[in-house]
């Protein structure tokens, strides 16, 4: 038996319908990507330094990547970790935007990471 797949709840470039995850992305993505990161691995990672190390060798995309794959097996989202790499090496802000936006269409608020109930 093969299981549903799930639905991004936004599209990839639905990142200009949000303007305040927009700003936060743009000005300060190792924001977004730590809470994004908070709750993608649980409450047990330290992330945003590290995002920052990579980003400033352009290297960002490589680990950002990898939340997204876990994003996309925990919902069970179509697509491979290849075109998670492809999706934030050419979009890195508007796919921080969509997994942002999507966990808090799941009812994260993501201002408080793991802690926060999801519905």
């Amino acid at each position: 038996m093969t299981s549903k797949l799930g639905k991004w709840s936004t599209g990839l470039f639905g990142c200009f319908g949000d303007c305040g995850t927009f700003c936060l992305t743009c000005w300060c993505p190792c924001i977004t990507f730590g809470r994004i990161a908070d709750i993608a691995d649980k409450g047990s990672s330290c992330t945003g330094t590290l995002y920052v190390l990579l980003g400033s060798i352009g290297c960002n995309w490589l680990y950002s990547c990898t939340k997204r794959s876990s994003l996309r097996a925990q919902y069970n989202f179509p697509g491979s970790p290849f075109m998670d790499c492809c999706v934030h090496m050419f979009c890195e802000s508007c796919a921080l935007c969509q997994e942002y936006k999507e966990l808090e269409n799941r009812g994260f608020n993501m201002s408080k990471g793991i802690s926060s109930p999801s519905t």
